[in-house]
């Protein structure tokens, strides 16, 4: 496989198509090297409009949903992130590389070592990878310039966005199958937000993820 010429189609022929068009997130595409985060039995995959198996019954998102979700977040030199779901490394690799620095949380132990070193041989410095469940929210750094959960959620817990500094954003896929979007929340002041729904997309949900009260007839 040629390896640049897949990356090229990826981009040219999943990515622009999806509204993807902000120039240093395309660019970051071809710099962060998605194959080399991808589990070695999948790596021809790589470019691939699909999720990935990870292991955990969890997937890695398509390359689209990656590229469309660090699009949506602005992201800054200066911004603090909380990532809720490490998973394979790649997606905390791609919000590195544009905000100041990532605090990735995970709660399968193995996922984190894999990533850590994944991230590691890239010579990521400014990520911290922390074990545990965020399906709540993440308090050890708060508040955060940006949150991302990598796994769909029923409702937005209230914690979450409390968590955000003023100006800050979050982007969670919202909803129940086969109905889920992705949303972008922004904190307009301390417990004020406002919400954007950016496009419809389906996801597994995230593990642990806040449920909301059901009526049973």
């Amino acid at each position: 496989m040629d390896i640049e010429q897949a990356r090229f189609n990826m981009v040219e022929q999943q990515i622009r198509p999806w509204d993807v068009l902000n120039q240093a997130v395309l660019d970051l595409l071809f710099k962060v090297r998605r194959e080399e985060f991808v589990p070695a039995p999948y790596r021809s995959l790589a470019f691939v409009d699909m999720e990935i198996p990870l292991g955990h019954g969890e997937n890695m998102w398509p390359p689209r949903l990656e590229a469309r979700c660090v699009q949506s977040l602005h992201l800054q030199a200066t911004d603090k992130v909380l990532e809720i779901g490490t998973g394979s490394g790649y997606l905390t690799a791609l919000l590195a590389s544009l905000a100041g620095k990532v605090h990735s949380v995970e709660i399968h132990a193995d996922f984190l070592k894999d990533a850590e070193a994944r991230l590691k041989a890239h010579g990521f410095a400014n990520v911290t990878l922390e074990a545990g469940d965020a399906s709540r929210g993440w308090e050890n750094h708060a508040p955060y310039d940006v949150i991302v959960v990598t796994g769909s959620l029923p409702v937005i817990p209230d914690l979450l966005p409390a968590q955000l500094a003023p100006g800050g954003r979050l982007f969670a896929v919202v909803g129940d199958e086969p109905v889920m979007s992705a949303q972008l929340l922004t904190c307009v002041s301390r417990g004020v937000y406002r919400s954007e729904t950016l496009f419809e997309t389906s996801l597994k949900p995230l593990v642990n993820a806040l449920q909301p009260e059901r009526f049973v007839f």
